[in-house]
């Protein structure tokens, strides 16, 4: 289960593009807590203190502690070229609320399956979407790929969930990964190839 974060924030007193952008220059990250039939609350977080939650690297699957109020992160954009968080959405929760929350899914034992032989994990989803009550949300799902060959796959029916959890799709049975063989040139490649090279080398 994770630890649950604490952030210090601020109310703002203004909003808007103008007021999000002085705030940033301050330090200081835009941010919003919504849900529980509440009104919105806007608000800011210092930006090191942000940074420090998110590098925890299970930032969005523990309860987050926001200006008293227990909450988990939504979302958070970030800038497209500094990759600086800009504005972060909290929703809040109750301490026991059943939530649905996206946790990372880790694959262990390689070396005892088809991978070993050359064969390779082609993961179809590295997060899986858990109804999970709020004061146990895993950190991370782990997978055994023990004892699998070249060619099988492995299904969520397959996957031991921690206590308590459910998948949050339960209509059908969704594949998580399967071992494929090894990519194995074919002779168009490889004259293709060959191809490529000698123009190479007229050119020179």
């Amino acid at each position: 289960m994770s630890d649950t974060l604490t952030l210090a924030a601020e109310t703002r007193d203004q909003v808007g593009k103008g007021a999000s952008r002085s705030l940033r220059r301050e330090g200081r990250v835009p941010a919003v807590i919504y849900g529980r039939n509440q009104a919105a609350a806007s608000i800011h977080l210092e930006e090191k203190a942000l940074v420090k939650a998110l590098m925890t690297g299970h930032f969005f699957t523990s309860v987050i502690m926001v200006d008293g109020q227990r909450t988990l992160a939504k979302d958070v954009a970030f800038h497209p070229v500094t990759d600086r968080p800009l504005h972060v959405d909290f929703l809040r929760i109750g301490e026991h609320e059943t939530v649905t929350v996206a946790v990372p899914v880790v694959f262990t034992d390689e070396d005892e399956s088809g991978v070993k032989q050359g064969g390779v994990l082609n993961v179809t989803r590295h997060e899986i979407e858990l109804v999970v009550d709020a004061a146990n949300i895993p950190t991370e799902v782990s997978v055994s790929l023990k004892g699998l060959a070249i060619g099988d796959s492995i299904h969520i029916s397959d996957v031991k969930l921690p206590k308590g959890a459910e998948p949050a799709i339960d209509d059908r049975d969704f594949a998580i990964a399967t071992i494929v063989p090894p990519t194995v040139p074919t002779a168009a490649d490889e004259a293709a190839d060959a191809e490529a090279q000698a123009e190479g080398s007229e050119e020179a």
